[in-house]
């Protein structure tokens, strides 16, 4: 099969910037003890994907017990944006990502980011990593992983169940699901993976057919 498209998240399956963020959320509740820093980065970890604002609520509403007006929410992201953005500019490649990448460009198969990061956040990133000329689109939060996808499926007249979603988390897999695309889970550590069992996961990139 000649996919029609192929929708990347970002962290964890172009870049190996998972741990740098885990360390940004483990080092920004830090004061509040062992216990809270341990409880946010389980949260964190268990819930990749997920826009970072819709996790620092969770982490004051059902963690801290405590309110997140809208400006400290804010602030919690510039903070958040100035410990992990450095880091991520410099993290390695997963394995096969770049060589995945320029196959799709050479097959003139389009290839978008899907990501939970925010829009200008995750744009900036791929401009900066030399990466503008392999994508279609950049995508990332507030909106859902799946509305970007029927979104880019719309207007560019995509058949979903001929695209594939290259993701590492539950709510990769979960969008891949919801759109009806194929899909690749990307494991560290094959023996520990998110998903369900009949789900085809790899260490590395890679296209399959």
């Amino acid at each position: 099969m000649k996919w029609e498209a192929v929708f990347f998240d970002f962290d964890g399956v172009i870049l190996d910037s998972v741990d740098v963020k885990t360390q940004a959320f483990a080092a920004m509740f830090r004061s509040y003890g062992p216990d809270v820093e341990k409880a946010v980065v389980e949260y964190h970890l268990a819930h990749g994907g997920i826009s970072r604002f819709k996790k620092f609520k969770y982490f004051y509403e059902h963690i801290l017990n405590l309110p997140l007006p809208q400006d400290v929410l804010e602030k919690l992201g510039s903070k958040f944006n100035q410990m992990a953005l450095e880091g991520v500019l410099s993290a390695p490649f997963i394995e096969g990502a770049l060589e995945t990448l320029k196959m799709l460009k050479d097959n003139e198969i389009p290839a978008f980011v899907i990501s939970g990061t925010p829009q200008e956040e995750v744009q900036l990133i791929v401009e900066k990593r030399n990466l503008s000329a392999y994508f279609i689109e950049v995508h990332g939060s507030p909106r859902t992983k799946q509305d970007i996808i029927h979104d880019i499926a719309s207007r560019h007249d995509f058949d979903l169940s001929c695209c594939l979603f290259i993701g590492d988390a539950s709510t990769d897999f979960m969008a891949a699901q919801l759109c009806g695309t194929d899909f690749l889970g990307i494991v560290k550590n094959t023996k520990k993976s998110p998903f369900p069992e009949s789900t085809r996961i790899s260490e590395h990139v890679s296209i399959f057919s």
